[in-house]
């Protein structure tokens, strides 16, 4: 048995531009060859990015692909294994790894387990394949998974029986906490179970409302983590195999990153690439002293730079001094455009308008969602005169009660964290805060009272309960699908939680219309939490 060297690419397409993608991989290549690197293996559908949804049906892709295959038939001398879109004479597609050297096709497989669970829904798009692929090269027994496949006990079990030595597996595995520790942990116990490596190579970067970790790996037959590559960032990695061990060198690990850091990297990461990728000069965002834009200030400036990003205070009659002071100072620490603009005059003038029909009826909400509207008047405004999106900054406490302003505070291109909760809201402004010597959110933000300053001496528990407990029993409610009867069981009040349930349940036609935000939990308020509106479900058992 010969040694040899192995790359694993881990990078981050570009959804649709398959000439830029294939480019970056032949560059991505040349530079593993330059590394003495004998094979490279590229992520699931690396040519076309994941998920394409429905711009897999576009009538061009198959011309399209075939340029692809042309173009990486200029690599010569090492052996790249990538993921494409196979279409045969029928029509059918197949979610596909090509096995190529020197422009010659050695070996084409198709993935035989759709992922149709969660955020994902390869069905309405592939056929399931049949057949596995293996392949010899450099006296060593090659097999191909992509990415569900190595899931599946029984495509897994067949496989290790044609007596593969190492597994080259494609992955566009979607983020979420604590998900990359996970899937590491349950591949040690596969490599060991069936006596083969695994060279893990996944998608890093953000699309749309999903997150791509990378996290990939390389794992020996005896359960041992040869390589563990960084999360949230573009890796080449070069690996030699050591026949006397039967698996690859070790190499030295990624420092592994505490919940807090991976949340942040993760919202970084995804905020930079949607920006940037849909052709925005910046971002623009309403500060307001208060945590929520406190943090969203923090995590664009870390994304794009403070030459990108624009803050606006906009105060109100209600707006206490501090918070005036407090995103002054934020602003300035940050290094970011920063201006004032009140609101008094646009509120007043809505009132004046508004009048014939109000009458004297008692203020209420209305009055305060008029203050919301104006702001988001305001941002959009500044958005359409100078091309910055504007970040909303509402969190996934106040959008899943509702406790948020249609066409006001939800205004916005992308919500940042749509998918935080406001106790992780808390804990991620520390954590921003414990990098630096000064911190970059001046610590009255954290310390004070949250509140929306729409009245007097407002704040978020006079329609809330506290977030700790507020949080409990939505995370009871959404991501573990509990019913009211089983939430009041744990211990909760029942009063408590049958507003909380009623409140997420009516605020669904809010949702449907608030910008989308990066993924980061089992259950987000996006593409696998779908409830439909109008409905007369009732909440109990």
């Amino acid at each position: 048995m010969k040694s040899f060297k192995i790359a694993l690419a881990q990078f981050s397409p570009y959804i649709g531009n398959i000439e830029s993608n294939v480019q970056k991989m032949v560059e991505l290549a040349q530079a593993a060859q330059k590394q003495n690197a004998d094979l490279i293996v590229f992520p699931e559908l690396s040519t076309v990015g994941y998920p394409a949804e429905d711009l897999l049906l576009r009538p061009s892709l198959s011309k399209r692909t075939a340029q692809a295959f042309e173009q990486l038939s200029q690599v010569k001398d090492i052996v790249m294994v990538f993921g494409f879109v196979n279409q045969n004479e029928h029509g059918q597609r197949f979610n596909a790894a090509a096995v190529m050297k020197d422009g010659n096709i050695l070996g084409i497989y198709n993935k035989q387990n759709l992922a149709d669970h969660s955020v994902l829904d390869e069905s309405r798009y592939f056929h399931e394949g049949h057949q596995h692929l293996v392949f010899d090269y450099l006296g060593h027994k090659f097999g191909i998974l992509i990415c569900e496949d190595l899931w599946s006990i029984q495509t897994v079990q067949q496989l290790a029986q044609l007596k593969v030595e190492s597994v080259l597996v494609l992955n566009a595995s979607p983020y979420e906490v604590g998900k990359p520790q996970h899937r590491t942990n349950a591949i040690q116990a596969v490599c060991k179970q069936f006596n083969f490596n695994v060279i893990y190579a996944n998608q890093v970067g953000g699309q749309d409302d999903l997150i791509f970790d990378g996290s990939s790996f390389v794992i020996n037959q005896n359960g041992d983590v040869a390589l563990q590559a960084a999360s949230f960032k573009e890796e080449l990695h070069v690996l030699a195999f050591e026949p006397e061990n039967k698996g690859y060198k070790v190499t030295p690990a990624a420092p592994a990153l505490d919940t807090m850091a991976e949340i942040y990297q993760s919202l970084v990461m995804a905020t930079r690439d949607y920006v940037q990728r849909s052709g925005f000069n910046g971002v623009i965002l309403g500060l307001s002293g208060g945590i929520d834009s406190a943090l969203t200030l923090a995590i664009a400036v870390d994304a794009l730079g403070a030459d990108k990003v624009q803050a606006v205070m906009m105060p109100y009659t209600y707006t206490a001094a501090m918070s005036v002071e407090d995103a002054a100072e934020q602003a300035k620490r940050m290094g970011v455009t920063f201006g004032v603009a009140e609101i008094h005059p646009i509120v007043n003038s809505f009132m004046q308008t508004l009048y014939p029909f109000f009458g004297n009826t008692p203020a209420d909400s209305t009055e305060e969602n008029l203050q919301a509207r104006a702001r988001g008047t305001l941002l959009m405004g500044l958005s359409n005169k100078f091309g910055n999106l504007v970040l909303s900054t509402g969190n996934k406490s106040e959008l899943a009660v509702g406790y948020c302003t249609l066409y006001g505070d939800m205004v916005g291109g992308f919500a940042v964290l749509k998918d935080v909760y406001k106790t992780i809201v808390f804990e991620l402004a520390k954590y921003r805060n414990s990098l630096e010597e000064t911190p970059v959110i001046p610590p009255r933000v954290i310390s004070r009272p949250p509140s929306a300053e729409l009245r007097p001496d407002q704040t978020d528990q006079d329609a809330l309960p506290p977030y700790d407990i507020l949080d409990a029993i939505l995370y009871a409610y959404i991501e573990e699908d509990q019913s009211q009867d089983e939430i009041i069981a744990k211990g909760f009040n029942k009063d408590v939680v049958a507003k909380v349930i009623q409140m997420v349940d009516r605020n669904e036609y809010k949702r449907r219309q608030g910008a989308i935000g990066p993924r980061i939990s089992s259950r987000a308020f996006s593409r696998e939490r779908r409830y439909p509106i109008v409905n007369g479900w009732k909440p109990g058992v």
